[in-house]
């Protein structure tokens, strides 16, 4: 799997659509979109503890809160990247959640919708755009890389 590397440690996979909210879409069968939160998003968070997954068949909207994740520092929702029904679910997370912090972009997945409207995909952020729009956050919030915190380092003295 191809992906980008933002601030030396966050990974931005370069086969699926992004969110400025941190969901990732993976089109599947082109009428299909599993769903998840962005490594970025994991980290902000913590561990997780809990996920409320979404009801199987339920109808949802674009941007609309599909799950809710607990972790040791807050509740956050996630947002549906795209309209259509529930039509698979991770039961894994009921009873191991911290697969998101381990896996965001493979076991860590949290639904599969089936897209009302495939377009809809036309809206998110593409790999780079997400990179680049995290690089903002990044910078904002005066995080150091790896490597800026490298450069800083002192030896201590003997």
């Amino acid at each position: 799997m191809e992906e980008i590397i933002v601030g030396g440690k966050y990974r931005v996979p370069k086969d699926r659509f992004y969110t400025k909210d941190h969901e990732w879409c993976l089109i599947e069968d082109e009428t299909k979109a599993r769903v998840g939160i962005t490594d970025y998003a994991q980290s902000e968070l913590g561990d997780i503890v809990y996920v409320e997954l979404p009801e199987l068949n339920q109808e949802v909207d674009q941007n609309e809160t599909i799950a809710n994740i607990e972790s040791v520092k807050s509740v956050a929702p996630v947002y549906a990247p795209v309209s259509g029904k529930i039509v698979d679910i991770n039961t894994e997370l009921e009873n191991s959640p911290e697969l998101i912090n381990e896996y965001p972009y493979e076991d860590g997945w949290i639904a599969v919708i089936e897209m009302r409207d495939p377009t809809e995909v036309e809206d998110l952020l593409s790999p780079e755009d997400y990179a680049e729009y995290l690089e903002s956050l990044i910078e904002e919030e005066g995080e150091e890389t790896p490597e800026e915190e490298l450069e800083d380092f002192e030896p201590p003295e003997d």
